[in-house]
């Protein structure tokens, strides 16, 4: 499985380095390096690529507010000379931040970050075709059609699934281990307790996502998603 990639960096030496890193790991695929955000950016669009290595300070547009423009889909390794960016960074959703000089131990370990991802990304492609799942509840695997999902609720180590029928089945099992697993957007996480389909959402009240008596907070964490998904479905 390879992942293509492409580096920003206006620094030759850096650009070069991270090149030869790329070249060197097997499940990376570099489309293009370019000197600036600006340079960049026409390409990008019309070719956007799932992993970026950007390096943060560049005249112009920094690489922070260049990620800021970027698809929510694409995975950002930041590189800087400047380890006062780092929170910077992170304010983004950066996969990861690397310190310039850069060795290739530090490299590999953010690269297999973005494995990780891209393979969850992948297998949850893949096993949601059928759109069904198997959740383990109690002793038994009961089998949950995507479709019939109303929300999910976090319970500490339990998620709760909550069902159009009215039906909740529990299981243990960590929200994370859901959220990655179920289709974006399809499901989003609203709150750190919450993961709604968005589909079956009829009325949003105040920020919260109204099911009949039940009311689901929209957290400021997850309010960028949740207001960009709105936003491609509200007609004004």
């Amino acid at each position: 499985m390879t992942i293509n990639c492409a580096i920003i960096d206006d620094e030759p030496l850096a650009a070069g380095l991270l090149e030869s890193y790329v070249s060197k790991t097997p499940y990376l695929n570099l489309t293009g390096t370019y000197n600036s955000a600006i340079t960049a950016m026409r390409d990008l669009r019309d070719n956007p690529v799932p992993l970026l290595f950007l390096d943060i300070q560049m005249p112009e547009l920094s690489g922070v507010e260049f990620a800021k423009i970027l698809p929510k889909d694409t995975k950002i390794i930041f590189t800087t000379a400047f380890p006062q960016y780092a929170l910077e960074g992170y304010k983004v959703n950066a996969l990861d931040y690397l310190l310039k000089p850069i060795s290739y131990e530090d490299f590999l370990r953010a690269t297999e970050k973005a494995q990780d991802w891209y393979n969850v990304l992948q297998k949850r492609e893949t096993y949601n075709d059928d759109r069904i799942m198997f959740i383990k509840s109690e002793y038994k695997l009961l089998r949950v059609c995507l479709d019939d999902i109303l929300y999910v609720e976090g319970l500490k180590d339990y998620v709760r699934i909550c069902l159009k029928n009215g039906e909740k089945i529990m299981s243990l099992m960590s929200m994370k281990k859901l959220e990655d697993y179920l289709p974006r957007p399809e499901f989003l996480r609203t709150h750190r307790s919450y993961i709604v389909h968005m589909p079956e959402v009829r009325s949003i009240d105040r920020f919260r996502i109204v099911f009949g008596d039940i009311f689901i907070p929209i957290s400021d964490n997850y309010k960028e998603e949740v207001q960009q998904y709105l936003d491609t479905h509200t007609l004004s």
